[in-house]
């Protein structure tokens, strides 16, 4: 079976969700402007492709992804897809857009995770998307990362306010599965100790490259029955381009470059892309339910459903388990 085609379940939630979906930070325009008729032929052909979980967010493009999403999918049989968004990020009107996000809606973000704020972040998602219930619902980027020395009372606020609303909403139908979207396993962690997330969205976290979540929190969610879905497969570009590409958003170091280029020569003698590799990774561990790779046009969405389609064979993984493990990133 194509793993376009494969489903696997959250425990929890006993939802049935695509292997294999689509991240929309990109089509949002969250790392540059993406133009409108690009977005809605990749879209499309994400669809044709045979692609069901589609994932969005208020913060991309302060409301333009999720506009674009719902666009390309209200008019679609509700339950032939998986949508999942998020909280934590609320906008609020802005005379411009902010000069690093060129092309976005005309709003500021604002952080709030409280009960009321949460309940109207639902609200305003619905509204962008046109459609009447959220399948998965995360809250966002509650970490050290974007919230520095106020991540503890940040954590806090989630505890007391998001997680309860989105429980609310879960009991009236709006929302079916509630979860933690991050790039830290510390704080899925925390997360697991104070809290019962039906799922997480790692991004980054668990790749050919960066296996930080092998080691506790996958062991613990497949323990707990906890979803993972693993965002960023390729470390936003290294594992897709090579080693041109970025890693996590940066120019990748020496040793990176290296260890990159070991493993895509590797791939080369088994006749697979390094592309192909890194996408079907994650999904070698049984608490994985679903890969998010993210596409910002038709092309790049095409090579990921080429990814998707190959055959990968068994012996590889040996190989490149053995290069990662004798790296010393």
């Amino acid at each position: 079976m194509s793993l376009l085609a494969a489903r696997r379940t959250i425990p929890r939630s006993n939802i049935a969700i695509a292997a294999v979906g689509v991240g929309g930070a990109a089509l949002g325009g969250m790392h540059g402007p993406v133009a409108e008729a690009d977005a809605i032929e990749t879209l499309a052909n994400a669809w044709a492709d045979g692609v069901r979980y589609f994932d969005t967010a208020p913060l991309y493009g302060h409301g333009l992804g999720e506009l674009r999403t719902g666009a390309a999918l209200r008019e679609r049989a509700r339950s032939d897809f998986i949508l999942s968004t998020k909280v934590g990020w609320r906008m609020a009107p802005l005379s411009k857009p902010p000069s690093y996000e060129e092309g976005a809606l005309p709003f500021r973000r604002e952080v709030d995770y409280s009960f009321d704020g949460t309940l109207r972040s639902i609200e305003d998602s619905l509204l962008r998307l046109g459609l009447d219930r959220i399948d998965l619902a995360f809250v966002h980027d509650v970490d050290p990362y974007n919230h520095g020395g106020a991540y503890e009372a940040r954590f806090e606020e989630v505890l007391s306010g998001a997680l309860p609303a989105l429980e609310r909403l879960r009991g009236e139908g709006i929302v079916r599965s509630v979860g933690i979207a991050v790039n830290s396993c510390e704080v899925c962690l925390d997360f697991l100790r104070r809290a019962e997330p039906d799922c997480f969205l790692l991004a980054g976290r668990y790749t050919l490259l960066d296996r930080q979540a092998e080691a506790e929190l996958l062991p613990e969610c497949e323990r707990r029955g906890v979803g993972v879905i693993i965002g960023a497969p390729f470390n936003t570009g290294i594992l897709a381009k090579g080693r041109s590409g970025k890693f996590n958003h940066n120019p990748p170091p020496g040793d990176v470059q290296a260890i990159v280029g070991e493993m895509a020569a590797i791939c080369e003698t088994h006749g697979v892309s390094l592309m192909a590799a890194a996408l079907q990774f994650p999904l070698r561990h049984p608490a994985v339910v679903s890969v998010l790779p993210g596409a910002r046009s038709p092309q790049q969405l095409r090579g990921i459903i080429e990814a998707a389609q190959s055959q990968v064979p068994a012996s590889l993984w040996t190989e490149l388990n053995a290069v990662r493990a004798a790296a010393s990133i």
